[in-house]
């Protein structure tokens, strides 16, 4: 394990440490807010997995998002509602549907050769129309009111409260360590050198479609993962749910948060969560435009996310101190 990799699996259990504490001294409305802002995160470490892992920059992320939450309305509302098994068979189908998604438009797009800007242009597309049909098919969807009354998820018994906060905070968790652990071996040097060079990276016998493919699908079930989640702790879906706004922010959490980490993919939806409530508090229209030029700021002058940057004005600080000591 390299010392980058002890770094973040340190930060990583320290965010743990102080998620399993909080519902200690938090409210009942502070729990509920940070689970909400946990299935974010969720939703940020499905991007960071294809984003992080391949450089391939998805704008359509918010497609699988709402897929999972709308996929959960839809069968808890419409097709079984009431029946024990609506939470399973919601979660099922709202995964299950953004799974087949991303199949469908991975396959045509990677497999057709789509790369770089080109990929994310289609990936935008793919959010715009994703939406109109969310507004247009008002019979199934609820058109611009969305659909309210979604119940919350019941595994035998109602989940709600903090043990939905703990299983939700289980379910990030688990699903970060199990990535942080599979990319390290041989499939996470297959990525980074298709990320390097997809062309070597054929020349040495790989399959490097078909690598993204598998990788952009199971980015697209965890975001599905997230969506279905997040609807039944909140109780309704909406057309923002799988808007182009969402696809906007979400890039912004993971590159806060250094993408290619994971973990950092967490930090990161956290810090904007944040800073979103203290700007919102002084002018909730001011939040589009901070966003963007944040956005902005982040580009130019800390490219690598926050923590990298505290951790290289770490090493230069003890560099300096121990040369003086010196």
């Amino acid at each position: 394990m390299t010392q980058r990799e002890k770094t973040w699996l340190f930060i990583t259990l320290a965010i743990l440490a102080a998620l399993a504490l909080y519902p200690a001294f938090g409210s009942y409305s502070g729990v509920s807010g940070l689970r909400d802002i946990l299935l974010f995160a969720l939703f940020a470490v499905s991007l960071d997995l294809f984003w992080g892992r391949t450089g391939i920059l998805s704008f359509g992320h918010a497609t699988f998002f709402g897929a999972g939450a709308y996929g959960m309305a839809v069968m808890t509302i419409h097709l079984a509602p009431g029946a024990a098994w609506s939470s399973l068979a919601g979660l099922a189908f709202g995964v299950g549907l953004a799974g087949v998604i991303a199949l469908a438009v991975g396959y045509f797009v990677i497999f057709g050769g789509v790369r770089g800007a080109y990929f994310t242009i289609v990936t935008l597309a793919l959010t715009l129309i994703a939406q109109q049909i969310a507004i247009g098919w008002s019979s199934v969807t609820g058109g611009d009111a969305g659909l309210i009354g979604v119940p919350p998820l019941t595994l035998g018994l109602s989940i709600t409260g903090k043990v939905f906060y703990y299983l939700v905070v289980a379910v990030l968790f688990g699903i970060v360590l199990a990535l942080w652990a599979g990319l390290r071996g041989q499939r996470g040097l297959v990525l980074r050198a298709i990320e390097d060079d997809e062309r070597k990276a054929q020349t040495l016998g790989y399959n490097t479609p078909l690598h993204l493919l598998a990788v952009f699908v199971l980015s697209g079930l965890i975001a599905g993962l997230a969506g279905a989640l997040y609807v039944t702790g909140t109780g309704f879906v909406a057309p923002d749910m799988i808007a182009l706004l969402l696809s906007t922010e979400v890039i912004m959490w993971v590159a806060v948060g250094g993408r290619g980490s994971l973990i950092g993919a967490v930090a990161g939806t956290m810090i904007v969560w944040r800073l979103q409530q203290e700007v919102s508090t002084l002018s909730a229209s001011a939040w589009p435009l901070f966003i963007g030029a944040f956005f902005l700021a982040m580009v130019f002058f800390f490219p690598d996310g926050l923590p990298a940057a505290a951790q290289k004005l770490w090493t230069r600080w003890k560099g300096v101190k121990e040369g003086g000591a010196a």
